[in-house]
């Protein structure tokens, strides 16, 4: 999968706040019965037989292709259509599943539509115990046994991250797992060499599993399910208070964001739910939902007979159906028709007519019930123009200013209105999902006996005027959805792996030499100078001095004085500890950064040209190999500027190329 950058700032903790800043943060457990625990793990359990039914069928056909014995083809061939069929049945019973929006509802006892979440993507457990310490014992030449702790706890992290509570807390430690990840890629993910580690994920709506070595992947995965959570957490509000409302808005705005920062930063996903299409069909999804509670707010208390809340009710309402219209679009390309559950793409057509309903609803009732609001003539003529005003095109042959005309159009929006419940009704009729959510029926019969009452209270019986014609509503909304870009700064974490040391130097893109030197003061001190801290630079070394004899070199940075470990030491430690240096002399571990243009340089200049660089153009070299040290893996867009990363690492949004998922 690729990676490229939004507006992303994850802070890192240094080592010494590492003790008072562990996580704490766990997952739900597994083995309490809740209604969501259930549906988890009957999802896993047929992710799992899906996984084997499609691996039989693979071994089936290139048995058939292979075999030129037309008995074993017949015996194959009959083997085929039993696994084809299993495999068929799972994928429905899967489908099922996943339409299964009762889950996560709101268990108010309030009437209001439901919401349509996503479920998780599922993940297999991962031993990374034998590849991370391999790397360890070969590119950091530690010892893999003082770093178990450290695996031990990713591997819990991670093992905790596919059961997040539906909470805040949820979104945390997903967020600190996506915030580790980084962590990880520079430790061990090295471009010269393969970990060997795989990344297991299913499909979230057709339970097809996916297995890919690039960790993008696994940032993509984790990635949906923080928009896949927030979508839930939406769902589940009470919509019926005004402080639900604002609450569902804001976790579909987040989903909304998740969505498309996964669309616009990450590329070549190899499962369908993380394709662009369908990310941008959830995107628009997250953004109907936001427009609907919207909706939903402006007739939290509304008044019958207050004509502008009425006129206001009518446009959002409007502006709600265009929006899922649009959805329904984005649900009818090629590649998501036959993808898309069924019960989203009725769901979907449901709210289209229900939400019109209500549009032409309200128009009529602003038509009928709206008394004008005084006798002065401007602020009748304003009432009537803001009634023209409301919709596509001029009523024709009306007279707004005649109260019968009023009437005449308020029953042809009635009957418009009536015409779409009713198209909603049928439609929810066919889709077997949505006649088992008893709510969603209670809605829709609510809302259509409703305009059937209004319509026979304004019906007349001596009625033989021409019938009017209803013009559409002109969508508008008052409050456009905000799409939130993923926080990952609200989140701080700490680099699990720390003790390998600052990522400036100790990480898998550098490549470096450990020397050990001892170095003896002389009469004239030891003869360098040092620079920086998290680990101390050696900037200067004098010529002929005790730190050239003993082997030290410009550019080099001091691991250990003595078997003290300095690698996170600050400046002023290192030097206490070489003031101490005796007669006896001390004990140095030095690091010495090699790149492969340094490497190159070495093998095709002479020793002579090599020393005639200035010490200008030494540092200049070294410093870009720091700063290029601390980047993340991806490519920029906008001039390839390094940055330093120290306690914070902060990047630009959309400047950087994404990371395919190879």
């Amino acid at each position: 999968m690729s990676d490229s950058g939004s507006d992303e700032d994850i802070t890192a903790l240094t080592a010494e706040d590492r003790g008072s800043t562990e996580s704490v943060r766990k997952g739900c457990d597994p083995l309490v019965s809740t209604q969501r625990s259930k549906l988890q793990q009957r999802r896993a359990k047929l992710n799992q037989q899906i996984n084997r039914e499609l691996r039989l069928r693979s071994g089936a056909e290139n048995l058939y292709r292979a075999s030129s014995n037309q008995k074993v083809k017949e015996t194959v061939a009959l083997e085929l259509s039993f696994v084809n069929s299993n495999l068929q049945l799972l994928k429905e019973e899967l489908e099922e599943l996943n339409s299964s929006m009762n889950v996560y509802q709101t268990e108010s006892e309030t009437i209001s539509v439901p919401m349509i979440p996503l479920g998780l993507k599922e993940t297999k457990d991962i031993d990374m115990t034998i590849p991370l310490q391999d790397f360890i014992s070969e590119h950091y030449g530690e010892d893999t046994s003082l770093y178990l702790n450290e695996i031990r706890d990713f591997m819990e992290l991670r093992q905790a991250m596919r059961t997040p509570s539906r909470n805040e807390a949820g979104q945390e430690l997903l967020t600190e797992y996506y915030n580790q990840l980084y962590f990880l890629d520079q430790r061990f993910f090295s471009p010269h060499r393969s970990l060997g580690i795989h990344f297991h994920w299913y499909d979230s709506l057709t339970g097809v599993p996916s297995v890919q070595r690039a960790l993008a992947f696994e940032k993509g995965s984790v990635l949906f399910n923080i928009g896949a959570l927030y979508t839930q957490i939406g769902a589940r509000q009470d919509r019926s208070t005004l402080t639900g409302i604002q609450n569902a808005i804001d976790a579909f705005q987040r989903a909304a964001g998740a969505f498309l920062y996964l669309q616009e930063n990450f590329s070549h996903a190899p499962s369908l739910d993380m394709s662009s299409p369908a990310l941008s069909m959830l995107v628009r999804l997250m953004v109907a939902q936001v427009q609907e509670c919207v909706c939903e707010m402006v007739t939290l208390n509304m008044q019958d007979n207050n004509l502008n809340v009425l006129l206001q009710a009518a446009q959002e309402a409007a502006r709600v159906s265009d929006v899922y219209s649009l959805v329904l679009q984005a649900m009818s390309v090629p590649l998501l028709k036959d993808y898309v559950p069924f019960s989203w793409i009725s769901m979907v057509q449901v709210k289209t007519h229900h939400f019109r309903a209500l549009a032409h609803y309200y128009t009529a009732v602003a038509l009928c019930d709206c008394p004008g609001m005084s006798d002065e003539d401007d602020d009748e003529g304003q009432q009537i123009k803001a009634l023209i005003q409301i919709h596509t095109r001029r009523p024709e042959k009306l007279d707004l200013y005649d109260p019968e005309d009023k009437r005449r159009l308020g029953k042809a929006h009635l009957r418009k209105a009536i015409i779409r419940h009713e198209e909603a009704l049928r439609l929810h009729g066919v889709c077997k999902m949505l006649r088992k959510m008893d709510i969603l029926q209670e809605v829709l019969s609510h809302a259509h006996a409703r305009s059937l009452e209004k319509y026979s209270d304004i019906d007349q019986e001596d009625d033989f005027c021409e019938v009017a014609e209803a013009p559409e509503i002109q969508s508008h909304t008052q409050q456009k959805p905000d799409i939130k870009t993923p926080d990952f700064s609200g989140v701080r974490v700490t680099d699990i792996f720390h003790r390998l040391g600052p990522l400036s130097v100790f990480s898998a893109r550098n490549r470096w030499v450990r020397r050990h030197v001892c170095l003896v003061r002389g009469e004239a001190g030891l003869g360098l100078t040092l620079r920086g801290d998290s680990p101390v630079l050696v900037a200067g070394v004098l010529p002929g001095g005790c730190a050239a004899e003993a082997g030290l070199r410009e550019g080099d940075y001091i691991a250990a004085v003595n078997g003290a470990d300095c690698r996170w030491a600050e400046h002023a430690e290192v030097v206490h500890a070489l003031k101490s240096c005796t007669d006896r002399g001390l004990e140095l571990d030095v690091i010495t950064l090699q790149s492969h243009e340094v490497e190159r340089r070495m093998n095709l200049s002479p020793t002579g040209e090599k020393e005639c660089q200035s010490g200008s153009q030494r540092r200049a070299g070294r410093e870009y190999e720091r700063g290029s040290s601390s980047l993340w893996n991806w490519s920029w867009r906008s001039g390839g500027v390094t940055k330093r990363l120290g306690s914070t690492f902060s990047l630009s949004f959309g400047n950087r190329e994404s990371e395919s998922m190879f």
